[in-house]
């Protein structure tokens, strides 16, 4: 069911037309205020309470693994997409003359460790082009054979939100043996996902987009069998047996169990933890499919009026982002200019106009973004 305007619950003044939550979100009031609270505590440490940002990055985990399917043990707590995408490539194997399939123009955080390792082994990265007709998942599906030892993808292009199909890319990765990576940074939050049915080796996402949270923070989904693996870090937080006061000097030997081996260090943040809990209670109070059913009416309203202008659209997309692409590249100052008049999109990949809304958002703000394009551009 669509989900009423949330415009009360953000601190958007009046004439802000903020489409652009694919680059940012904004905090909710009550994270916002969550983070006060953290913010005192490092304020006035004599009050900290140890055992209880422990206890709040137990119930984040909890609160991501239940917006993707996941059980929390599964998750891990790192500080960014390519954090996260490293400890990945840390614990796959691949061979001199195998590959590993990316599209075109991907995220750059999904992409370095990637062309490292490969560089490395003796693979190789091997591209799939940018379809003409927007459909990435035939050319990803034709690019994973015996040769593939890895599938490093996301769920849409972050440029315009064309998207692939996970679940036959996963279904072809299984039946290739490879390895299936996903960057969910642009969906996260936004769209329903379901590790069960894609079943990846590694799931990513960083959080201050789409999960509405601080800046610094991300979360790793590892499969079960993916959790015996070598951590990039090794600290008491993600060692066996730990206590909430470092009373004695200790060295486990062991890992903590499942997931948590990868969690970064300083993963207790004061202020990032009691923010995060917030924003993901919200979200899964909303539901991520209930926000991909409340944002399609606005990005499809954008897709009708970019069509009427004779602008190109993604065929195959997600709901709650869209990049339209004129017929000419929009000058690079653009989002400068609509800035000037308080709407906020962003200029991605050279020639896509990337409209990314959320729950504070109405058709008003797409008509509104339409008209200005229309004299910026003319």
């Amino acid at each position: 069911m669509p989900i009423a305007n949330q415009r009360h619950l953000f601190d958007i003044e009046d004439g802000v037309t903020y489409l652009n939550c694919a680059s940012h979100a904004p905090l909710l009031k009550a994270v916002y205020e969550a983070g006060q609270i953290g913010l005192r505590r490092k304020y006035h440490p004599w009050t900290i309470d140890n055992a209880e940002t422990p206890a709040e990055a137990e119930r984040l985990r909890g609160l991501f693994a239940g917006l993707i399917g996941a059980e929390a043990d599964d998750v891990a707590i790192v500080n960014s997409t390519s954090y996260g995408i490293a400890v990945a490539a840390r614990n796959l194997d691949i061979a001199a003359g195998q590959t590993i399939v990316v599209i075109e123009d991907q995220f750059p955080s999904n992409l370095f460790s990637w062309r490292s390792l490969a560089e490395a082994a003796g693979a190789a990265l091997k591209v799939v082009p940018r379809p003409a007709d927007g459909d990435w998942t035939p050319g990803v599906l034709e690019a994973i054979d015996a040769a593939t030892a890895i599938a490093a993808l996301p769920p849409c292009h972050w440029s315009d939100g064309s998207r692939l199909d996970l679940a036959a890319i996963g279904a072809r990765c299984r039946e290739a043996g490879a390895a299936l990576v996903i960057d969910a940074t642009q969906v996260a939050g936004a769209m329903a996902l379901d590790v069960a049915e894609i079943q990846p080796d590694f799931l990513v996402s960083s959080a201050y987009k789409w999960l509405l949270c601080p800046y610094t923070l991300g979360f790793l989904y590892a499969a079960p069998h993916r959790q015996r693996g070598v951590p990039l870090e090794q600290h008491r937080w993600n060692m066996a047996g730990v206590q909430a006061e470092a009373t004695e000097v200790a060295y486990p030997e062991d890992f903590a169990p499942g997931a948590k081996r990868y969690d970064m260090g300083e993963r207790n943040n004061f202020i990032n933890m009691p923010m995060a809990v917030a924003a993901l209670e919200q979200l899964s109070a909303w539901t991520p499919a209930a926000i991909q059913e409340t944002l399609a009416p606005l990005t499809d309203r954008a897709a009708a009026l970019a069509a009427e202008r004779g602008w190109a659209v993604p065929a195959q997309r997600v709901g709650h982002f869209i990049g339209i692409r004129p017929p000419e590249p929009p000058p690079g100052d653009i989002g400068a200019r609509l800035k000037q008049e308080g709407i906020h999109i962003s200029l991605r990949g050279g020639d896509a106009l990337r409209i990314s809304p959320h729950l504070f958002n109405d058709a008003a703000d797409i008509e509104r973004t339409f008209t200005a394009l229309d004299r910026l551009l003319a």
